[in-house]
């Protein structure tokens, strides 16, 4: 992607910001750090912030602002959500300026690119669950077979969380490798200084001086089945085991069966709270079957907490050497890779000089390089 920036005027970019709407989870967090980073940038783009929702669209300014994108504007029309989605589905119309007003570029972040009337089309792939995975993602989900390949039929140019991600969307939809670009994710500075909880902390939140922790959704790619399994594997093994805790909303699939002695349900949690918990793990268990990126065990390495995580091409690329990695679904293989991780003291300055290189600054700059191509058509 050939960039020629000159002095031509900041592109304006009108972006879909519904993912900062309600508790921000992965990809809330992808707008919300992209967002700030864009801001940073000089000359920075024009962002004009659009929801596709009647629900809480009135937060928008002040989300923007707390992600440090204060000079955003947000776009004032709205119309609700299913309306727009049945007539996108059958036609080409309402165009997206009619919510955003004139942009250059407009940047669907969460699989979807509204059709446009002049505007080039920017779209962000996170991962291929829906068809890599089908019977492991939500009706909602599944949808995204049908709505990334009409994005792309717009001419859409595509960003990807990984390089492994944007290998596969090549290949899966024969594109031209100039057409996909992997932005990365980033590390706030907030999780290079989480400082855990105090034991009367702990014991007020509920939970155990010592823990395995994991964090996320609760949905069946996450393989929590998976982890409960092996860490009952280890505490019948080693009794000294620490509890497991599971830190995140409770997401859709079959109920999770697990002893409640030994496994703490802890729900959603956020900002401060959510950095301080992860900063006092004896460990971070991420045993995913499949990921576009995997934030939480990169804050971890961040944080100065020890990670073990599924062996995939994603978490190769994203944690580097530091982390244990176990066989996807092999409960042996993740038990004895716990094992490993909590006998062992381990000195946390590699993987939070690793996890540094990982700056929302960074995505902002490669977002920025396939906005100007797309602007140059």
């Amino acid at each position: 992607m050939l960039l020629n920036r000159g002095s031509m005027r900041p592109v304006r970019v009108g972006l879909d910001a519904t993912p900062l709407l309600g508790r921000p989870t992965g990809v809330g967090r992808y707008v919300e750090g992209l967002l700030g980073g864009l801001s940073a940038l000089r000359p920075a783009p024009e962002l004009v912030l659009t929801a596709f929702t009647l629900r809480g669209a009135g937060d928008l300014a002040s989300l923007a602002e707390q992600a440090g994108a204060g000079a955003a504007r947000t776009s004032g029309r709205r119309i609700p959500a299913r309306a727009l989605q049945a007539a996108w589905q059958r036609t080409s119309l309402p165009p997206v300026e009619l919510l955003s007003g004139r942009v250059d570029v407009f940047h669907g972040t969460n699989f979807l690119l509204p059709p446009a009337r002049r505007a080039a089309g920017v779209v962000t792939v996170h991962d291929l669950a829906y068809l890599r995975y089908p019977e492991l993602v939500s009706p909602a989900s599944r949808r995204y077979a049908e709505l990334v390949p009409r994005a792309l039929r717009r001419g859409a140019l595509v960003l990807t969380p990984s390089r492994a991600v944007a290998d596969e969307v090549v290949a899966e939809y024969r594109l031209d490798p100039d057409r996909v670009l992997a932005s990365g994710l980033g590390v706030d500075r907030s999780w290079f200084e989480a400082t855990p909880l105090s034991p009367a902390e702990l014991a007020a939140a509920g939970l155990p001086e010592r823990y395995v922790l994991f964090v996320g959704n609760r949905e069946p790619r996450k393989n929590l089945p998976v982890l409960v399994d092996a860490h009952a594997a280890l505490r019948r093994a080693d009794p000294e085991t620490p509890p497991l805790v599971l830190v995140g909303p409770a997401g859709w699939g079959d109920p999770l069966t697990a002893s409640s002695d030994h496994v703490v349900t802890a729900g959603y949690l956020g900002g401060e709270q959510l950095r301080r918990v992860l900063a006092g793990a004896s460990c971070l268990a991420f045993p995913s079957q499949y990921e576009g990126f995997g934030l939480p065990p990169l804050e971890a390495l961040a944080a100065g907490v020890p990670v073990v995580a599924s062996d995939l091409p994603v978490t190769r690329e994203v944690l580097g050497s530091h982390a244990e990695l176990a066989g996807v679904g092999d409960v042996d293989q993740l038990a004895a890779a716990l094992q490993r991780v909590l006998a062992r003291t381990t000195d946390p300055e590699p993987g939070r000089a690793w996890a540094a290189q990982w700056t929302w600054r960074r995505c902002a700059e490669r977002t920025m390089q396939v906005y100007e191509a797309a602007r140059a058509g």
